[in-house]
């Protein structure tokens, strides 16, 4: 499926969504990759505003990542209480700090910044519970900046309706796709960019239950449009 013609007609519908929305678009975080990692893992299925007051209560808790890492469970847990699956998430959150310490001898993750986005993103799934959209987030979401394609259920869902993914992908096989497809000189900005357009367009556009196509700015190239349209 990762053919020339195929990467074309990805990248081209990537173009119009970022102009359609507004790129280029001011990131949201200016976290080091180590604080991403955390707030990533909190928010899995969980909304953003929620994600957003549970990192807040870890970090005024305690005073850094290590204390975080050597705390009772439990008492994380309590304070991550409002994420989705917070029994699940507190001995993850921990675990993986615990992996960057036994891997680096210290709790940092600056030096990702001198690999390639492969073989970062490499590294970073070496750590349980840290999959392809986490991997994304740490390089593309924090200060590092790096052209790491973010993939979420937005994205994933208007890739699969185009076509432009097997319309039964996996999020993670749609995410390796997508990145595949990338021009290889599109640097972070442009690559965060190309996340924000596909996100948006799922968001207000081409939403699960009643996607409305009639609206939609690239129709003309979607195969779930040709497929329903009337």
């Amino acid at each position: 499926m990762n053919d020339p013609e195929q990467r074309t007609r990805a990248v081209e519908t990537d173009l119009i969504l970022q102009e359609a929305y507004g790129a280029p678009f001011i990131p949201f975080s200016y976290r080091d990759p180590l604080s991403e990692m955390v707030n990533a893992l909190l928010s899995h299925r969980t909304k953003n505003v929620v994600t957003r007051v549970a990192y807040q209560s870890l970090t005024a808790a305690y005073p850094s990542w290590e204390a975080v890492m050597e705390a009772d469970t439990t008492a994380i847990e309590a304070l991550i209480s409002a994420v989705t699956f917070p029994e699940v998430k507190a001995p993850r959150i921990q675990r993986a700090l615990s992996e960057v310490k036994r891997r680096r001898g210290e709790l940092s993750l600056d030096f990702l910044g001198d690999m390639t986005v492969e073989e970062a993103r490499a590294w970073l799934e070496d750590i349980p519970g840290v999959g392809a959209k986490t991997s994304a987030a740490v390089l593309s979401f924090s200060a590092l900046r790096m052209p790491a394609l973010v993939v979420d259920t937005h994205h994933h869902r208007v890739a699969r309706r185009l076509g432009i993914v097997p319309p039964k992908a996996t999020l993670d096989k749609t995410a390796r796709l997508l990145q595949s497809y990338l021009p290889e000189d599109w640097d972070g900005q442009k690559v965060y960019d190309s996340h924000q357009g596909f996100m948006r367009h799922g968001q207000r556009v081409c939403i699960w239950r009643a996607p409305c196509c009639e609206q939609c700015i690239i129709r003309d190239r979607c195969d779930y449009y040709a497929l329903n349209k009337h």
